[in-house]
């Protein structure tokens, strides 16, 4: 990806914390909420899209539709 290409990530329509994220790196809603408790926020996100954006995301190899 190009620096400034835009990067979407969609999160599931669930609120069940066993939710996955982030199948590239098994990131799950559970994930997001231990780490904002823990640390009054969640930087998954940023770390989601910093891999993305360095071409470190399989998601054609790891999502169950293959996006």
């Amino acid at each position: 990806m190009q620096r400034g290409t835009p990067v979407i990530i969609r999160i599931m329509n669930s609120n069940s914390p066993d939710t996955i994220v982030c199948h590239c790196f098994g990131y799950t809603r559970q994930n997001i909420m231990e780490e904002a408790r823990r640390d009054g926020t969640s930087a998954i996100l940023k770390r989601i899209t910093r891999s993305k954006l360095a071409g470190e995301c399989r998601c054609h190899e790891t999502h169950p539709e293959k996006r």
